[in-house]
Formats: structure tokens, sequence, C-alpha cells
């Protein structure tokens, strides 16, 4: 299958296939991701599934391992820091300009996100809020008008989707999301400076709290599931 004609090469179905349910928790940390087993799950040959794995390991996703396999990414405390040391500087200067340049079309797409994740958060679907919640700091840095910034936000944006997705806390998130967005709506500067400080504080804490409660709980499962992966 050729991008022509409107198609997408299998090798993007099975990016995106796997970046999701990666971002999604659906494959632990951890947890082995072998060519062979792959193609055979997703119906593709193993060329698509070699190049998806590449594109996830340069994504961040995925650890690469010899031969024809490689690993769930296993994110540690100092990885998850880093990343939102990253995050707060892009998101706090993101949040600012797009207070300061968002425009009418982007003021709806941007309460879009904010209704679709509390509709998902009261409705107890956390993927479904999760990725909402993503889309809606997606939503900001495009309204903030700077491509630089843009730029810098897809290199990371799949681990900070995953960053994102370390909650359980999913109403009080949406809460928070719905708050700035008002304060964006009103170009009020100083209180979306102070609303995405508090967010940014809340959602550092989740993360590490949630990151050190999935580690435990899945390290023991793997292991009982594990095998070794063959050619």
């Amino acid at each position: 299958m050729t991008a022509s004609g409107g198609f997408k090469p299998e090798s993007e179905r099975v990016t995106r296939r796997l970046r999701d349910e990666i971002i999604d928790g659906t494959r632990r940390p951890g947890s082995r991701l072998v060519e062979r087993e792959l193609a055979e799950a997703l119906g593709v040959s193993r060329l698509p599934v070699r190049e998806a794995l590449k594109t996830l390991v340069s994504e961040g996703l995925v650890t690469p391992r010899p031969r024809t396999w490689a690993v769930v990414r296993e994110f540690t405390t100092s990885d998850i820091a880093d990343l939102d040391e990253v995050r707060s500087g892009l998101e706090t200067l993101g949040f600012r300009l797009a207070a300061q340049r968002h425009t009418r079309d982007g003021l709806e797409r941007l309460r879009a996100t904010v209704d679709a994740e509390l509709e998902a958060a009261r409705a107890g679907d956390a993927v479904r809020a999760r990725r909402a919640a993503a889309d809606f700091h997606e939503t900001v840095i495009s309204l903030a008008a700077n491509e630089l910034l843009n730029e810098l936000e897809r290199v990371l944006r799949s681990r900070l989707r995953w960053l994102m997705g370390q909650h359980d806390d999913l109403l009080a998130v949406a809460l928070e999301h719905e708050a700035l967005y008002q304060a964006i709506a009103e170009r009020d500067v100083e209180r979306v400076q102070t609303l995405v400080l508090h967010h940014l504080a809340t959602s550092r804490s989740a993360a590490l709290g949630h990151h050190a409660q999935e580690r435990a709980a899945g390290r023991e499962q793997d292991e009982e599931r594990g095998r070794v992966p063959e050619d």
C-alpha cells in the first residue's frame, strides 16, 4: 500500500496502533515487541512493523533490543522529571501566548476539547478523557501562533501524551482545563500564568504517583507472562 490515492503506508497504520496502545497503557512498560508476533497479530508483513518500531524508538516510546524485537520504554523517575521540566517551559510560554493570540475559531476548537474531556471524565472513560486532555494541551500550543513552539511540541508529542496520561483523577484534571479555558477566553494572562503553574504542579505530583503504582503493579504481571522472544 502506498500514500498515493489517499492511502497511507501500512507502517503508518501500525505505528499509530502501537503508539496508541503504549500511550493508553494497553502495552505496559517493559513488555516485548517482537516483529514476527506483531506482524501476525496485525495481519501485515514484518517490514511495516520494523519501520513502525524505528519510528517509535525515535519518538522515545520504545527501546530497541538486538535482532528483531524491542520493548516498551520503561520511563524512570529521572526521565519523568526531565520531561516535566521541558514541558513546564514549553507550556508556561504556550499558555500565555494562547491567551494573547487566540482566534475565535481556535477558541471554539479548544472549547470542544474541554467538553469532550468533561464528558469522558464524568462517564469514567479513562482512555477517552486522557486523550482529550492531551488534545487540550496540543490545541493550546497551536493557539500560541508560534511555529517554532509548535515544532518543539511535535518533536515531543508522543512522550508528552504519555506523560499526560499518568493521572487517575480524570474529573479534577478536566476541571482545571475548564478554568484554564475560561482564563484564555478572557485573555487574562496573569490568571492563566497562575493557573498553569498550579496545573503543572498537580500534574507532576499525579504523574509520579501514578507511575510508581503502575510500575509496581505491572512488574510482577509482566514477569509472570513474559518469555524470551524469538526471531
